[in-house]
């Protein structure tokens, strides 16, 4: 189960958003053929893939003949059942493996697993009835935020809280049960490190990115990061403990406040590549997507050396609002690229592709990738 999986073999992706689509164009790249499971067709990876299959990821025979036909199984998302991971590992080796999916697809496992592991999480408390709602308070004060323990990403899910009343009101919209309240942490800025680690153990991870955030979405990244060195080691140092002691094989984002005081304290694992690490593609020597394909194929993985400092700006679907986009501003800018994914419904909040742009400093790539964002709302 552990051999190396050469070029020409079948790799196969569970889930068929961006994320595997940037995934098969690096497998492709580099000789492989891509097949794709999801309950969509004509999706942003199957436009990529050698072959999309369409079923429910609870049709587990159907998951289980989709793993009899490939040599390894990924996963671009982490809300893949567990059940539908662990049919797949029948058949063919899954990486990472279901119980890092298992770990990290709830927010209660997973700062658990943290917390207990020694690794500087942020500080939370379960709610799992009304009546955890007062001695939660008490641990983490007020204000706070209440987050669901599954199911959340891009803010969705979660809401500040400043009173008891808000805590129960929240409770109520999210649902009810299993509920994280963390404590409110006033940030000096949000980092993200993407690291990879191979069968063998080997370890590499992308220097920090610093993010910005708008309506709970990523909206711009930079790297480098712009922090100090030594923030920068711990990060990439954490990073690594995280994916050792989940023993991850294959990519893993971990997302971090850094605090005022210059604490560093993870926020969410994301055992997949990231939208934080996009501007990998065009700014490094092997991007986390190729890093992906080396670590699940069992290869050695690539240098994550930066060629130039870059930034990312994520582009949603409000841009088309006015109809379409006036794509040939911003591809008159000799220094931006353009990644779109291929989706065929443009709504608000919906990520439908990013621009990266390259300068000679992190600050000055993301003032142009904002310039030719800007370009691109302008009317034709």
């Amino acid at each position: 189960m552990n051999r190396v999986i050469l070029p020409g073999s079948v790799i196969g992706v569970l889930g068929s958003g961006q994320l595997g689509r940037m995934f098969a164009i690096a497998a492709r790249r580099m000789g492989y053929r891509v097949h794709v499971l999801s309950p969509d067709d004509d999706t942003p990876t199957g436009q990529v893939a050698d072959a999309e299959i369409r079923c429910s990821y609870d049709d587990l025979d159907a998951v289980g003949q989709f793993a009899r036909s490939v040599a390894a199984v990924t996963f671009e998302f982490e809300n893949v059942p567990f059940a539908t991971a662990e049919m797949a590992a029948r058949f063919a080796p899954v990486r990472p493996a279901g119980r890092v999916l298992h770990t990290t697809q709830n927010r209660l496992r997973e700062k658990t697993f943290l917390r207990d592991a020694g690794l500087p999480v942020t500080p939370f408390a379960a709610v799992r009835s009304r009546s955890d709602i007062d001695e939660a308070i008490a641990a983490m004060g007020l204000p706070a935020v209440m987050k669901t323990a599954s199911w959340g990403y891009d803010g969705k899910g979660q809401c500040r809280v400043e009173s008891r009343e808000q805590v129960g009101q929240a409770w109520d919209t999210l649902g009810g049960g299993d509920v994280v309240l963390e404590r409110w942490i006033d940030f000096a800025s949000e980092l993200s490190v993407v690291g990879a680690r191979g069968m063998n153990g080997e370890l590499a991870c992308f220097d920090p990115i610093t993010n910005i955030h708008r309506n709970h979405i990523l909206d711009v990244s930079l790297s480098p990061a712009g922090v100090q060195p030594q923030v920068a080691m711990e990060a990439m140092e954490l990073t690594q403990s995280v994916m050792i002691q989940l023993d991850v094989v294959g990519v893993l984002c971990v997302e971090f406040f850094l605090t005022r005081q210059g604490q560093l304290l993870i926020n969410e694992l994301a055992p997949r590549p990231h939208n934080s690490g996009h501007l990998t593609i065009d700014a490094h020597v092997a991007c986390q997507f190729e890093q992906q394909v080396r670590a699940v194929c069992g290869l050695p993985l690539g240098s994550t050396k930066q060629l130039q400092p870059a930034a990312m700006v994520n582009l949603l679907g409000d841009l088309w609002s006015d109809g379409e986009p006036a794509w040939e501003r911003a591809c008159s800018m000799p220094d931006i690229k353009l990644h779109l994914y291929g989706k065929r419904e443009a709504r608000p909040g919906r990520k439908m592709g990013h621009l990266t742009a390259l300068a000679s400093t992190a600050e000055a790539a993301a003032k142009l990738a904002l310039e030719a964002r800007r370009q691109l709302r302008n009317s034709r």
